[in-house]
């Protein structure tokens, strides 16, 4: 799985066209998905669409400022899809369902001040304020959808334009509270931002999941990312997701973002789910983060309390997304030469479903020359290793705290398979057992970290080195298709 986009890609409305021109190469590398990012209509000609504002708007209507959205107009995007189509890679939509922004008019209702850190808390009387909550659609009109949104339609806002007063406000009436079936942070998480959407409101149910199978067959879609999962009803994501599979199929792929470092907090959601999808393990992005800042960190402790440890087959590994790269709100720091130690490890186990970050291959446009060419190179011969030698039995050689290994066999499909090894300290070596069948096979470092030929003994071992801060991949030196390993970008 690809994320096909970085949180500062140029505000140029030409990246369907970059991402189009990257498939072949992509299909090269092993991407089998890509997840792109929310195509909707947001707040104004620049947004990256988590300030949406009209679903049904995919860059067809001249609405907030322009006709395009950030990334390219819609017949673009269909070409996009289409293309992948033919190539066979799944597109995944970023679902944005939480909430609405850039409302085209104000509205006067009740609602009350609650708490910020316990929003079950209210610490004013119901009052009278004005909030921006009301979308007409006049670009689109009642194309694709007739709803226009008002009042009854959220539950929350956090801007009185009345008394011109930033604050987190409650609407009140008949049958408004916030959802109970969201994370319980805050004391109650359901309000997140901007127009908080009521999903008790029998129209916004109808509304969102007549998009969701209009979304699906517009763009021909094999997946969907579920944006602020934590902050909006469980039953009706239970219902989206049943609803959409209805017409797509059982197969249809959905991972849901829901930010949580403790795993079981998401293990608790997914039971809440009846696990009808994955979730991004942030329990081991955390991990990443920790051992690689902490000198002589234990790595045989790398996967304890994650979700990929404890749910596998709901597991979405990954090592940075558009939200923690740095200057955002979830930045988390990887030590530059672990980086590749942790792509290593989500994309050449066996265990979870890796995402690979586009800001980790081209780079991000705020901070331009990283990643280098050496590292950008490593990732892209990483995830070609993955389609061609991680196959099979894996067995472990977690026996050293600062350098750890592992093999994997191959299979009937693919025989030929790898052996992986690391050090977070000094260079370091690793008695492996690859197979007997191996015997007298020469072995390289396919990351070239090592220069050294091994050959493997008798009985099926080698003694493989890797260097200090680093990670090799060892491969028969006769079957390692090098007129595609070393080609990227």
């Amino acid at each position: 799985m690809f994320q096909g986009f970085e949180w500062h890609v140029p505000d140029d409305q030409a990246h369907w066209r970059r991402l189009q021109r990257a498939l072949p190469t992509l299909k090269t590398m092993g991407i089998d998905s890509i997840w792109i990012p929310p195509g909707c209509k947001g707040t104004n000609p620049s947004s990256n669409g988590y300030d949406i504002y009209d679903l049904y708007d995919l860059g067809e209507f001249d609405q907030k400022g322009s006709r395009s959205t950030k990334w390219g107009p819609k017949e673009e995007l269909q070409s996009l899809a289409s293309r992948a189509r033919d190539l066979g890679i799944g597109i995944y939509w970023d679902a944005v369902l939480n909430h609405k922004a850039g409302a085209d008019v104000s509205e006067r209702f009740l609602a009350v001040k609650v708490e910020p850190q316990d929003r079950n808390i209210e610490i004013s009387d119901p009052r009278e304020v004005e909030g921006w909550v009301g979308h007409n659609f006049p670009g689109r009109g009642a194309q694709y959808s007739s709803l226009k949104y008002n009042w009854s339609h959220f539950s929350g806002v956090d801007w009185d334009d009345m008394h011109k007063e930033k604050a987190i406000f409650r609407i009140t009436g008949a049958n408004k509270a916030w959802a109970t079936d969201v994370s319980s942070e805050n004391g109650n998480y359901d309000y997140l931002m901007f127009s908080d959407l009521d999903y008790s409101n029998p129209e916004v149910q109808s509304d969102v999941l007549q998009w969701g199978e209009w979304i699906t067959t517009q763009m021909h879609l094999s997946g969907m990312r579920l944006d602020a999962a934590k902050h909006y009803s469980a039953a009706f994501q239970r219902m989206f997701i049943d609803k959409v599979r209805e017409s797509q199929g059982e197969e249809f792929f959905f991972v849901g973002e829901y930010w949580k470092g403790e795993v079981d907090e998401l293990l608790d959601y997914l039971e809440k789910m009846e696990y009808r999808l994955s979730l991004f393990d942030v329990p081991l992005l955390g991990r990443f983060s920790e051992i690689s800042r902490t000198k002589g960190a234990d790595m045989r402790r790398v996967f304890e309390g994650t979700l990929v440890q404890k749910r596998p087959e709901h597991a979405v590994t990954f090592v940075a997304n558009h939200d923690t790269q740095p200057g955002q709100s979830l930045e988390t720091p990887i030590a530059p030469f672990f980086k590749p130690l942790a792509y290593a490890l989500i994309l050449l186990r066996e265990k979870g479903q890796p995402c690979v970050f586009y800001g980790d291959l081209y780079g991000t446009a705020i901070n331009k020359g990283s990643p280098t060419s050496l590292y950008t190179s490593k990732l892209s011969t990483l995830m070609q290793a993955r389609k061609l030698y991680a196959n099979g039995a894996q067995r472990d050689y977690f026996d050293e705290a600062n350098c750890i290994g592992f093999v994997r066999y191959g299979n009937s499909r693919h025989p030929i398979g790898l052996a992986c090894i690391m050090s977070n300290t000094g260079p370091s070596r690793k008695r492996m057992y690859v197979g007997r069948t191996q015997a007298g096979e020469q072995w390289t470092d396919i990351l070239n970290g090592c220069t050294e030929t091994i050959t493997i003994s008798r009985r099926g071992y080698g003694v493989f080195p890797v260097a200090a801060y680093s990670v090799s991949v060892w491969v028969n030196s006769a079957r390692e298709s090098r007129e595609h390993l070393y080609q990227f970008l």
